[in-house]
């Protein structure tokens, strides 16, 4: 059943037919003939499946050949897949919570108890003075959205002790996590901190981001290493876990990420020699650097080729480079002078010129006190055009 489901997952995504075939009966009907145990996908469960590194990848790989045969990819197609960052960073962190389900959803249910008449706000008020804490309003959270829910457990954890007291007021409140549950909620929201902050970070709309995700994905990455070895077993575990699926999706070399990062004059190649050692094994680190510094070459030497291109004018047949109008106007040209033309072909041989590029990466990068308060990585390359 598992297998046929993932085939019905790529035969969509192949022939990009519509969801809704999926509810037709006839389908169905024609799927229960074959296999009398089969049951009807829904729109849930097909999006499961494309979650699914292995399906994803199968249709990327058909998309990436389907459009290699007419040669518009750049660097062969290298830089075709790239992998949502903020979903990635979701998945890895739903698996967190789906640890500590029962204990959110005390949490919710207390906040929402508290928050669902005026008389309880005010004797939770009350609790929250009495106990003289900093912070005065709970946050409540969107279902769907861990970012909201983890600043929603983060901001129950400072009323910790305002529930405590409000518990022993109100006979009627039944939902109050215990003391091993918040103990749980504060390890856990230790260590999606660093995913939260990511978020926000690559999530931003007034600055670009894409030169920001891999130092981020690399900070995510020794939290985790961190965690994982952590003397609490319930971190431990959950951070393995977590690392799992992290792993899973960064395990091949992100390219795109990689090159924003070079092109970034704060970081440079710099970057990536720093965070490669620490996203990968020693010997796929080097492989992957490699690569990077193989392929930024090779997207810049693409660049050049298209720029000449476009540079060079398109003359009539009449007037084409081969025509001997203009082979006898350069042989009689004054203008003809061989034995510089000799000379000047050794001197350009034997001096080696540097390409743009490589003299963009051979210099130092920029330092923390050359970087101005408000530093635009597009808009230094407006103002350093190569």
């Amino acid at each position: 059943m598992e297998q046929m489901r993932d085939a019905a997952a790529h035969w969509i995504m192949m022939h990009e037919h519509p969801f809704t075939i999926l509810d037709e009966e006839g389908f169905n009907l024609m799927m229960r003939r074959g296999m009398p145990e089969w049951q009807k996908i829904s729109r849930t469960t097909c999006r499961a499946d494309f979650d699914n590194a292995s399906s994803n990848d199968l249709a990327i790989r058909y998309m990436k050949d389907t459009i290699q045969r007419s040669k518009t990819l750049a660097c062969e197609g290298n830089l075709f897949h790239v992998r949502c960052c903020a979903h990635i960073l979701n998945l890895c962190v739903q698996d967190g919570l789906r640890e500590i389900e029962g204990i959110i959803g005390n949490i919710r249910e207390s906040v929402e108890y508290v928050n669902r008449s005026e008389a309880r706000r005010v004797q939770f008020a009350e609790c929250v003075q009495q106990l003289q804490l900093k912070d005065k309003k709970l946050i409540r959270d969107c279902k769907t959205r861990w970012n909201s829910t983890f600043e929603m457990l983060s901001c129950a954890l400072k009323f910790k002790e305002a529930f405590k007291m409000f518990k022993e007021r109100d006979p009627f409140y039944g939902c109050c996590p215990q003391e091993e549950e918040w103990d749980k909620t504060q390890k856990i929201c230790s260590l999606l901190e660093a995913f939260w902050t990511a978020t926000h970070i690559i999530s931003g709309s007034e600055y670009p981001t894409s030169n920001l995700f891999l130092q981020e994905v690399q900070k995510i990455k020794s939290a985790l290493d961190i965690y994982a070895q952590h003397e609490d077993l319930f971190l431990k575990q959950l951070a393995s876990k977590m690392k799992e699926k992290f792993d899973k999706y960064w395990g091949d070399c992100n390219l795109l990420m990689a090159i924003a990062a070079v092109l970034d004059p704060t970081q440079k190649m710099l970057a990536v020699e720093f965070c490669f050692p620490k996203l990968y094994s020693e010997l796929d680190a080097s492989k992957h650097i490699s690569k990077v510094k193989e392929i930024i070459n090779s997207l810049y030497e693409e660049y050049v080729v298209e720029e000449t291109n476009k540079g060079v004018p398109h003359l009539p047949e009449s007037e084409s480079f081969g025509s001997s109008s203009v082979r006898r106007s350069q042989q009689n040209s004054v203008y003809n002078w061989d034995d510089f033309d000799e000379y000047y072909a050794k001197v350009e041989t034997s001096e080696t010129k540097k390409s743009e590029l490589v003299d963009y990466l051979e210099k130092g990068r920029l330092k923390k006190n050359e970087i101005p308060k408000i530093f635009s990585c597009l808009e230094w390359w407006r103002m350093n055009r190569m």
